[in-house]
């Protein structure tokens, strides 16, 4: 690793963030293994973390419609289909916001969820029912509970922003998802920094090249392996921007599983920042 790449990686180490003007790609993988033994596992695992987010800063926004699948321990399943439309905050210090509309099954159309994340302090989350025509906060100590019965909480739905966790590198190996068998991936392990977590960590598999996110194991307040969640079916959009077709989670204590498949991507849209306020749910479509 040269001598630039090595001053660039201490100053954005020391600073505890990656300045968004950055040039992408700026870490590779083999700067990354020439890090072991100069710096801490602690330094190795925020510089490949915040590499991964330099990646992917300056999308602006996008939509896409989501088809979420359920299956109880017994494989009966039910369905579900909502509509994302996410938009980037560029200051680094708040977080992304989102929001959710489901469409599909009637009895749950019309409802919309809607995150505004942020860093250390709770994240805003509202829940418009439209049965009750009433829009209902989310406590910010209920986070760790299931979002519409499935097996993501509703911090797993917040954007995970880089500062929200502290992070320890675990090593190299050989990607442990089939789909991705002939890589190798960076293991980091991540703890929330913030309030009412669900989780004590998360161990996170990202593969070299791109750094994506391609497993997370979840543990629970006892520090048992909740469930995994793994990454499928990668595509890139604008020639830069990687997103899965397919999420994968399953639950190692209970049997149960949710799949999430993700079409049709539109990427700057238009979608304004005071389009994702509380005082607009009701009418979200």
């Amino acid at each position: 690793m040269n001598k630039l790449k090595i001053a660039l990686i201490s100053v954005f180490l020391s600073c505890g963030f990656v300045n968004a003007a950055m040039a992408y790609k700026s870490l590779s993988a083999q700067d990354v293994l020439a890090m072991e033994g100069q710096y801490t596992p602690e330094q190795i695992g925020l510089a490949i973390m915040q590499e991964a987010d330099n990646r992917d800063l300056g999308y602006g926004d996008f939509e896409v419609d989501v088809e979420m699948n359920l299956y109880n321990s017994h494989g009966e399943s039910s369905n579900r289909k909502m509509r994302n439309k996410t938009f980037e905050v560029q200051d680094i210090s708040i977080g992304d916001k989102s929001l959710i509309i489901f469409d599909e099954p009637r009895d749950v159309s019309g409802t919309a969820f809607l995150t505004h994340s942020k860093i250390l302090e709770p994240d805003d989350q509202w829940l418009y029912l439209p049965s009750l025509k009433r829009v209902k906060r989310i406590a910010s100590k209920n986070k760790s509970g299931p979002f519409v019965g499935s097996e993501f909480a509703y911090e797993d739905i917040s954007s995970q922003e880089v500062a929200k966790f502290t992070y320890k590198y675990l090593g190299s190996q050989p990607c442990p998802v089939p789909d991705y068998a002939t890589m190798n991936c960076f293991v980091i392990e991540r703890v929330p920094a913030y309030e009412y977590s669900g989780y004590t960590k998360q161990h996170l598999w990202l593969d070299h090249d791109e750094m994506r996110p391609i497993r997370i194991d979840f543990y629970d307040r006892k520090d048992s392996l909740l469930k995994t969640l793994t990454y499928h079916g990668y595509q890139q959009y604008l020639g830069r921007y990687w997103r899965a077709d397919k999420f994968y989670m399953i639950s190692h204590q209970t049997g149960k599983k949710t799949e999430l498949f993700w079409k049709n991507y539109k990427f700057r849209t238009g979608l304004k920042e005071e389009d994702l306020i509380e005082s607009k749910l009701k009418q979200a479509k």
